[in-house]
C-alpha cells in the first residue's frame, strides 16, 4: 500500500476508527513496508492520456468537500512533469466555485475512472490556478476542441493509489459504442447493397 496515501488519508480520526475495528495493525504494517507513490509513472501516464474526464475535489471555507466533472477531448489532462498535472480551464456556468475553493484552501483530488476497463486511480495534491501564463494555457489547449479557455489549472501530485476492480460497472462512452458499433453497421449496409442488386425471381 502507498506510504503517502496512508499519510495524507490516515488521519488521526481514521487511525482512531481502524484501530476500534481491529484493521489498525495491518494497515500500519502496509504503510510502513509500502512504496511512496508520490508521483506520476509512465503506467499512470498512458492511463491518464486515454481519459475524457476525471472528478476534481476542492473544499469550500466553511468545510464542505466540493465535486466536480470535468471533461474534454482524450488527453486533455496533461502531464506537464512526475509531479504535475494540468489542464485547461473551459468556459462553464460561471460559479467559479472551485476557483474560489482554491483561493483559500489549495489542497485538492483528483478521482481517475476508467470506467470500460474497470480501473479507477485516486491522486491526492494541491492545486492552483493560473490565468496570466499565455505560454502555459497555449500548451493546455487543445487546438481541435473549440470550448474557450479561460485560464488553467495545475495540479502538484503528493500522492497516488490505485484501486482494486470490485463494484465497477463497466460502462462505455458514445465514442466508444460507434466504434463498436462501425464494423457491423458497414457489414450491414454491404448486405443490404447485395440484396438491393439481385435480380427480382
Amino acid at each position: 500500500m502507498p506510504r503517502k496515501f496512508g499519510e495524507i488519508a490516515f488521519t488521526p480520526q481514521v487511525q482512531a476508527a481502524q484501530e476500534q475495528r481491529g484493521s489498525r495493525q495491518t494497515y500500519e504494517r502496509y504503510i510502513a513496508n509500502g512504496p511512496d507513490n508520490d508521483s506520476i509513472t509512465p503506467k499512470i501516464e498512458e492511463f491518464i492520456a486515454q481519459l475524457d474526464g476525471f472528478y476534481l475535489g476542492t473544499v469550500s471555507s466553511n468545510g464542505y468537500p466540493y465535486i466536480q466533472f470535468r471533461g474534454g477531448p482524450p488527453g486533455f489532462l496533461k502531464v506537464l512533469d512526475e509531479k504535475t498535472l494540468g489542464f485547461a480551464d473551459f468556459t462553464g456556468n460561471v460559479q467559479y466555485i472551485t476557483l474560489g475553493n482554491l483561493s483559500g484552501n489549495n489542497k485538492a483530488f483528483l478521482f481517475l475512472m476508467d470506467y470500460r476497463h474497470r480501473k479507477r486511480i485516486k491522486i491526492w495534491g494541491r492545486a492552483e490556478y493560473v490565468e496570466d501564463n499565455p505560454a502555459l494555457i497555449e500548451r493546455l489547449r487543445d487546438s481541435d476542441y473549440s470550448a474557450e479557455v479561460q485560464g488553467a489549472i495545475l495540479f502538484h501530485v503528493e500522492a497516488t493509489s490505485e484501486n482494486c476492480q470490485e463494484h465497477i460497472p463497466i460502462r462505455y462512452s458514445e465514442t466508444e459504442v460507434a466504434a463498436m458499433m462501425a464494423p457491423l453497421q458497414a457489414r450491414i449496409a454491404e448486405l443490404e447493397q447485395q440484396l438491393g442488386d439481385k435480380p427480382e425471381a
